[in-house]
């Protein structure tokens, strides 16, 4: 292909960007990068009432984020409006629109009159043959006015890039509407003008666009453009095989890296999702997806978010890192959660990167190393429950003092020293080491489950350590005083 390949993604700044619309950008941008193309980007701004200025700028962060980038300034769809009522004078001139002065209700009583009769309905083209006297009538009382685009009889017909030949007959097409009232463009011809100033060759998008291409690749016949090429992205369905909602992965970006998603991870699962490069490889670098990409793998079925997954390939992003390289991502939460503030967190760099190493293999989600780790900071303040049940019982209190006595005599305190005094310990009392080593882990971390508790006792040091046995005692004495 001697033509430059150029392609755009092009969301509505009404509100956040969710994994359908950055799931499109991902293959757009991968398909860019693979053909050596122009990945654009526009902004769909001319929804005057829901556009906001920070979504816009959220669209920014959120792709920068993933480490997606365009190859020209960001159109703004708003400022081409001029260009977008040029196109629309040019087809009322040539007769391929026409005014239409229907007013709202008429439109809603022909609508129920069809509904009555159980067919959809189309507008009638009422307007169509208006008499020019009629029409001056009406311009003249200054009538509310649209324009119609005038669908011709024949066959829309388009090889999808996904789909394959796909055939529309025109008389299923309404004459739609592709200027207001109020003299705005509609989405339509809005669309279809930017892509012809863009010479956007190729139109990938979801799956529910597809009832707006034919009436696209009118418009572009009809003005006289060359048609790119369309190819349209099943669904994005949840793992209750319906359509995303809140609860099936329908969320924002920023509330995924708000739950401690990384780019890599989020850039991979998305890419993956409803394409495969043909194996069973699940783990790529974006220079490898950029080399595998291309759109005859993508499924013609809907694709499934699976959250588990998600959380699955982060968890080996996370731990395949270096510590250096987590520490900006995870810093963010523990001064969030109060753990630590920036002043401790430079003075305290090295003791938090080993934090990170005992951490980061059983980890899923960045929000993880503050809700599983917060005892590398502070003293437990509650005990897991269940775990209480389980482990603190039959004269713990004494188990736990006989541990603090035999740790407090250590000279030296690592993880190969603690595990020695605490087995001797056990064989001298003539029980399962795992007597100890459970009801520790519990008076030290307060969880039931952790790292290596001889690891973890090593980097909390011999202080910490024998003051949280003692503290365990004392809470038992309060609330178990029998055991």
């Amino acid at each position: 292909m001697n033509q430059e390949i150029r392609v755009r993604f092009a969301p509505s700044p009404t509100g956040a960007l969710h994994t359908g619309g950055i799931r499109t950008a991902i293959f757009n941008w991968l398909f860019a990068r693979k053909n050596k193309g122009k990945f654009l980007l526009r902004i769909e701004d001319t929804d005057k009432e829901r556009s906001k200025d920070e979504f816009t700028q959220m669209i920014f962060d959120n792709l920068k984020w993933l480490g997606i980038d365009w190859d020209e300034e960001p159109v703004f769809q708003s400022k081409n409006i001029k260009n977008h009522n040029k196109n629309i004078h040019k087809l009322l001139k040539e007769k391929k629109a026409y005014y239409c002065y229907c007013s709202p209700e008429l439109l809603a009583k022909m609508r129920k009159e069809t509904e009555k009769r159980g067919i959809p309905f189309k507008y009638p083209r009422t307007c169509l043959q208006l008499p020019e006297k009629q029409k001056e009538e009406f311009e003249s009382k200054e009538l509310p006015r649209v324009v119609r685009f005038l669908i011709l009889e024949g066959i829309t017909e388009y090889d999808d890039l996904i789909h394959g030949k796909i055939k529309v007959n025109n008389s299923e097409i309404d004459d739609f509407i592709i200027s207001r009232s109020d003299n705005t463009p509609t989405y339509q011809i809005a669309a279809v003008s930017d892509d012809q100033d863009m010479k956007i060759t190729h139109i990938i998008r979801g799956d529910d666009h597809l009832s707006n291409t034919p009436k696209q690749i009118l418009l572009h016949k009809a003005l006289g453009f060359e048609v790119p090429s369309f190819g349209h992205l099943p669904l994005i369905f949840g793992m209750n095989k319906k359509k995303l909602s809140k609860r099936f992965g329908a969320v924002s970006l920023d509330e995924y890296i708000d739950i401690g998603i990384l780019p890599e991870a989020m850039f991979n699962f998305l890419a993956l999702l409803g394409w495969s490069p043909g194996n069973e490889r699940e783990l790529f670098n974006k220079t490898e997806l950029i080399e595998l990409f291309s759109l005859k793998g993508i499924s013609k079925n809907n694709a499934i978010f699976d959250i588990k997954k998600l959380e699955w390939m982060n968890g080996k992003y996370i731990s395949s890192k270096e510590n250096y390289e987590l520490l900006p991502f995870v810093l963010p939460f523990w001064i969030k959660m109060r753990i630590i503030d920036e002043k401790i967190a430079e003075e305290k760099k090295s003791y938090l990167l080993e934090v990170i190493e005992i951490l980061k293999s059983r980890v899923k989600k960045l929000s993880e190393f503050a809700e599983y780790g917060y005892y590398f900071f502070e003293d437990p303040s509650h005990y897991d429950q269940p775990a209480e049940n389980k482990y603190w019982k039959n004269n713990i209190k004494e188990r736990l003092m006989d541990l603090f006595n035999s740790l407090e005599k250590l000279k030296v305190f690592n993880k190969d020293t603690i595990e020695k005094s605490l087995r001797q310990l056990a064989e001298l009392k003539n029980i399962s080491a795992s007597k100890y080593i459970h009801p520790a882990r519990l008076a030290i971390t307060g969880f039931g489950i952790s790292p290596g508790i001889f690891e973890v006792m090593e980097l909390l040091g011999k202080e910490a350590v024998l003051r949280r046995l003692k503290n365990a005692v004392q809470y038992l004495d309060f609330s178990s005083p029998n055991l």
